[in-house]
């Protein structure tokens, strides 16, 4: 899209256009004698004349030459708005990535990152290097948001040392503060070339050509069908595996406090053809386990295909509701779940970030079945006060969501459980935050992500509710969940000493070189020594332990963030089934 300013560029003068209502006469019996038809064509005539003697199409270029082609020859354009090899304009530029936010915003990195390389563009961990600086955005909480503006800050003044320079630098925001602050962030403060929302990235490479041109270049329009299904995504994993499989993009829930469908739009699912190529693809290069994901990513839904386009109709949790009309027909995320799952046998699945309204009895049996689903899911509450509930449009009351919790546990007998909870929406009361503290103390989770309210523009809350809780309140309430949830996850984790944990190793500890760390099955940080090992149980040859391998550890203490043990063997997804 042309971003340049309209103008309108006037040579010489003329007289302007008149109406007349009747044609000049030179006497009043001359007037008498015309007849109506005459009246007309002499009033078209003297239209016909003023506008031949009006100004011309070239009047209005700036630049204009004087003659116009003749009749059957087209005028050769001196210049182009895009130089017409815009689309190799990549060759030998750097590209720098910075990732705040959600595990989507890895995914949209590796995208982004995918659309580019093809481009000829070329990607550098030194921002020194950069040619280009790319800032994939979060904006679901202000906290998030102003992190970004701080950094841009930064950027703007490395950009002004290099204005003189041969290589001067080009700014870009991309993802969902694109799409919520572009007024802002173009024309307000100046400090960015490109922008590009969610849906736009394929637009990346023309939006850095026009940029290249000295305009700054948008598109932040929302897709009702983008998925980014033919395009791979470059994956840049610790160390290569472990990986993001983006499975649907948007959400429809409209929760009252969300900007999300305001910034990723609608609900649409990727072909499952496309999410078992990749899979495929991610098995073949030693990846051992892949996370699907989705703003909603349990309520997937595949009607790409015609045989997929019944008529039967989506299955919620029991007690649970939506603000749309239940949808029906397509391939579900358990059909989806089970195609991933049968891959790769020694492939850990996870997903997230799901909805508890989402999960019927056969999402649940599936993971119960399927050695290689892992038994941990994320059941993002919110608040545990029916009030409250209601005013967010979560869909659910307390009741509904621990009756949930009990389904989960009788089929899932070790699953573990983690959660989202928002302290000081609008009009919470002490009460509604004591419900919640109950809530978090009935479920017993092991992992959670606990923030203070943030009211964020285009939401449902912000046109009507009050955001009526002062900030030390909800600072207050937030540090009060947190105490609890951490009570109730150290005694989680504490039940866990003494058994043997199946752990796909990451790496190296981050507080010593002479450890090790990895994740369970329920997705639980354990901590071990790093030493041989004996390459299978009861056997004498041991090995060293490397990241990407499953290992058999030994749990011998917890806290509330980790577990601590001891590795007695290497291992694998089936093997430890046989054991």
């Amino acid at each position: 899209m042309r971003t340049g300013k309209p103008f309108l560029c006037v040579y010489g003068r003329w007289a302007p256009l008149r109406w007349l209502g009747q044609p000049r006469a030179c006497s009043s019996a001359a007037r008498a004698a015309a007849s109506p038809g005459e009246k007309r064509r002499a009033v078209s005539d003297s239209f016909r004349s003023q506008v031949a003697s009006g100004p011309r199409f070239q009047d209005f270029i700036k630049g204009a030459s004087g003659t116009l082609p003749a009749d059957g020859e087209h005028a050769e354009e001196d210049g182009h708005y895009l130089p017409e090899d815009w689309g190799a304009m990549g060759h030998s530029r750097k590209v720098y990535f910075e990732t705040y936010g959600c595990q989507m915003n890895v995914n949209d990195t590796e995208i982004a990152w995918s659309i580019l390389r093809g481009k000829g563009y070329q990607r550098t961990a030194d921002l020194k290097q950069a040619d280009v600086v790319l800032l994939v955005t979060c904006s679901v909480r202000e906290k998030a948001e102003q992190t970004i503006w701080n950094r841009l800050q930064q950027l703007t003044a490395m950009k002004r040392k290099r204005l003189k320079t041969t290589s001067p630098l080009k700014i870009g925001i991309l993802g969902c503060m694109a799409e919520r602050l572009k007024t802002e962030l173009l024309e307000r403060e100046k400090l960015v070339d490109v922008l590009a929302g969610p849906d736009a990235y394929r637009d990346l490479p023309r939006l850095l050509a026009v940029a290249d041109g000295g305009q700054q270049a948008s598109n932040v329009l929302l897709s009702l069908e983008e998925t980014y299904a033919d395009i791979m995504p470059v994956q840049h994993a610790a160390q290569g595996h472990s990986a993001f499989v983006a499975i649907m993009r948007g959400c429809d829930n409209m929760c009252s406090y969300c900007i999300v469908p305001f910034t990723r739009g609608r609900e649409r699912s990727r072909p499952v053809s496309s999410i078992l190529e990749e899979v495929r693809m991610l098995s073949d290069q030693g990846v051992k386990e892949v996370t699907l994901l989705g703003q909603n990513v349990n309520s997937y839904r595949d009607t790409s295909e015609e045989q997929f386009c019944g008529s039967e109709r989506t299955k919620l949790s029991r007690g649970f509701n939506t603000i749309y009309q239940t949808k029906q027909g397509g391939l579900r995320f358990s059909d989806l779940l089970d195609r991933v799952a049968r891959v790769d046998p020694d492939m850990r699945i996870r997903f997230t970030s799901p909805h508890p309204k989402d999960f019927p009895d056969e999402v649940l049996q599936l993971i119960a079945e399927r050695q290689n689903i892992c038994k941990q899911i994320h059941l993002p509450a919110q608040s545990g006060s029916n009030q409250v509930l209601k005013a967010m449009r979560r869909g659910y009351t307390r009741e509904a969501y621990l009756d949930l919790v009990d389904n989960i546990k009788r089929i899932i007998p070790d699953v573990s459980l983690s959660s989202d909870f928002i302290s000081g929406f609008c009009g919470e009361t002490e009460d509604d935050h004591q419900q919640t503290l109950s809530l978090i103390r009935d479920v017993g989770y092991n992992v959670g992500f606990l923030f203070a309210y943030s009211m964020r523009k285009k939401t449902h809350a912000f046109h009507r509710l009050q955001d009526d809780v002062a900030p030390q309140v909800k600072q207050r309430r937030l540090e009060e969940c947190i105490g609890v949830f951490r009570e109730e996850a150290e005694r989680v984790n504490a039940a866990v000493i003494g058994s043997r944990q199946l752990v796909l190793v990451e790496g190296e500890s981050k507080r010593s070189v002479e450890d090790l760390c990895g994740r369970t099955d329920g997705n639980m940080k354990v901590i071990f020594p790093k030493e041989d090992i004996a390459v299978q149980a009861s056997a004498s040859k041991t090995a060293p332990i490397r990241a990407g391998d499953y290992v058999l550890v030994k749990i011998l203490s917890a806290s509330s963030q980790s577990l601590r043990g001891r590795a007695f063997c290497h291992s694998s997804l089936r093997r430890t089934l046989m054991l």
